[in-house]
């Protein structure tokens, strides 16, 4: 049997395969966006908790709802006792203590691109986590979805293939010629407060046909057409994230001209990192070629950041001691480790951030936060860095 020649696929059996996979992934999707499922944040915090994520004592936080600077806090008819704060009321004691961390309207707003040419090395990953980081210590985020595959989309609640029409929600009006003169038209409140989203679809992908066709009429229009859409948004934000698809694209090329900071997931394994090398060396050149024709970029930071890190195997850890050895300035310190609290809470489309109950209290999960927490305060203090108003506090904090 294992002798005999295999017959030829034909295209009705790839057609098969491909009605069989939709059926399989209908299925998944049928029961995350089941009718009434909407996402909502259920995240709830003490008040020890908001005490520590406005900077302030419950103390002040007691008198200034009993002097009526802040609301009288829902309480448990039953027993009494507070219920617990949602993120929108810890953001407005932030607001009547002054704390919330937003830049002065005269800092750059920061627009980081993570990026790296390689599918599956934790790209969505961590604009996800990261957005909702930031998002939790108060910060105005919005993340641009550039990606065909919409996975980012995808966790903030939104069915790409039903909630989500190309020609109204996503980037692609915005490139057809004719198209809306900013992105206002596509910014959609989520369930977090604090993150807008620009969401995608698989009609997204269309988007590389049109660049292909308005290069050949005028070639700055691929250098600049989404640096002008995030310019003509990025006021209303602290942090813009953009997540492009993986691969060197007319899309990923506007991505790179849009950003004004890089965040490179690598994993530490040879493949990955061997993709990393060369994402690194096709982006100089590339930005290199594209600088002769009038469109010189700079970046506030370019970092790498080590994901999907598995202390236990030997190679991850040679090649990790590796690359900080040969990036002694461009790694960041913190590492973001494989963990099976991820992987869980993407199958349900959520992130660690998101998981609330029993599932908070466990190891797996505390390691795992202890992880990204570690990751997003390093690229945070990178961004603080880059305005000028922070700098007086990132001296106190004996950073600067």
């Amino acid at each position: 049997m294992d002798n005999q020649v295999l017959p030829p696929v034909t295209l009705s059996e790839l057609q098969n395969l491909s009605t069989r996979a939709d059926t399989v992934m209908n299925r998944l999707r049928d029961r995350v966006y089941a009718p009434g499922s909407e996402k909502q944040l259920e995240l709830s915090f003490n008040v020890r908790s908001a005490a520590e994520m406005v900077g302030r004592s419950e103390k002040l936080i007691r008198d200034a709802e009993a002097d009526g600077r802040l609301p009288e806090p829902q309480k448990d008819p039953e027993t009494g006792r507070r219920t617990g704060y949602s993120l929108a009321e810890v953001n407005r004691m932030r607001e009547v203590f002054g704390t919330l961390p937003h830049r002065a309207p005269g800092d750059p707003p920061l627009v980081m691109a993570v990026q790296n040419f390689k599918g599956g090395v934790g790209k969505s990953t961590l604009v996800t986590h990261l957005a909702q980081y930031f998002a939790l210590k108060g910060y105005r985020v919005c993340v641009i979805d550039c990606d065909s595959q919409a996975s980012t989309t995808a966790v903030f609640g939104l069915n790409p293939d039903v909630d989500v029409d190309e020609d109204e929600d996503t980037l692609y009006p915005f490139f057809r010629h004719g198209g809306p003169a900013t992105l206002h038209y596509a910014l959609r409140a989520t369930y977090w407060p604090g993150i807008a989203l620009i969401p995608a679809n698989l009609g997204l992908y269309d988007a590389e046909y049109e660049f292909a066709a308005r290069m050949a009429r005028d070639h700055t229009f691929v250098l600049d057409k989404l640096r002008d859409g995030v310019e003509s948004i990025q006021d209303q934000f602290d942090i813009v994230l953009l997540d492009p698809p993986p691969a060197l694209g007319m899309l990923s090329l506007s991505v790179l001209r849009a950003a004004n900071a890089l965040l490179i997931p690598a994993p530490p394994n040879n493949i990955d990192f061997a993709s990393t090398a060369h994402f690194l060396k096709m982006m100089a050149a590339t930005l290199g070629e594209i600088s002769e024709h009038g469109g010189a970029r700079s970046y506030s930071f370019v970092k790498i950041v080590a994901t999907k890190m598995d202390d236990q195997k030997s190679a991850h850890v040679a090649i990790k001691r590796m690359m900080d050895a040969v990036f002694p300035h461009d790694v960041l310190q913190s590492v973001l480790k494989d963990s099976a609290e991820i992987d869980n809470a993407t199958a349900n489309l959520k992130t660690v951030y998101e998981l609330t109950g029993p599932a908070r209290r466990t190891e797996t999960h505390k390691r795992c936060r202890t992880y990204l927490d570690a990751v997003g305060r390093e690229v945070e203090t990178l961004i603080r860095k880059t305005w000028p108003s922070h700098h007086s506090d990132l001296r106190k904090e004996g950073i600067l």
